[in-house]
């Protein structure tokens, strides 16, 4: 089973993200951002996926003045990580291969990310040919 020690829902994961874009803020803040772009929320639904968030240590909130200040107590890369790794198990059987294959084909990547690619690819060729210290000593 993939380590869902970073799994939120979908709204859970807007109003992560918008602590991450905007920096800490109120649930009034929150929900104006998330009103700016096109979702229709409520005050307490903010709220409540705030409370969820800071429940399963997502965010934190600083209590010392009226209105509570919220901010992201995990990094975007922290829970990108986690989702794509619970993805590639629930998908994939584990083998990110398979993946990688399926976004190249249906033209998810840009031409920069596929140029990286093509890096990436050909550092792992450059390792595979350089001998390996611990094969020949002895034989």
């Amino acid at each position: 089973m993939a380590d869902r020690q970073y799994d939120v829902g979908a709204a859970e994961l807007e109003v992560l993200t918008t602590l991450w874009d905007h920096g800490p803020l109120t649930v009034r803040q929150v929900l104006r951002h998330l009103h700016d772009a096109g979702r229709r929320v409520a005050y307490t639904t903010v709220l409540t996926f705030l409370t969820r968030l800071e429940q399963k240590g997502f965010v934190r909130s600083n209590k010392s003045s009226i209105a509570y200040v919220y901010r992201a107590n995990v990094t975007r890369d922290r829970v990108r990580k986690s989702r794509v790794k619970e993805l590639v198990q629930d998908l994939y059987d584990g083998a990110a291969g398979p993946l990688v294959l399926q976004l190249v084909k249906t033209g998810k990547l840009s031409p920069e990310e596929v140029s990286e690619l093509h890096k990436l690819i050909d550092g792992l060729d450059g390792e595979s040919d350089q001998p390996n210290p611990k094969e020949g000593k002895g034989r």
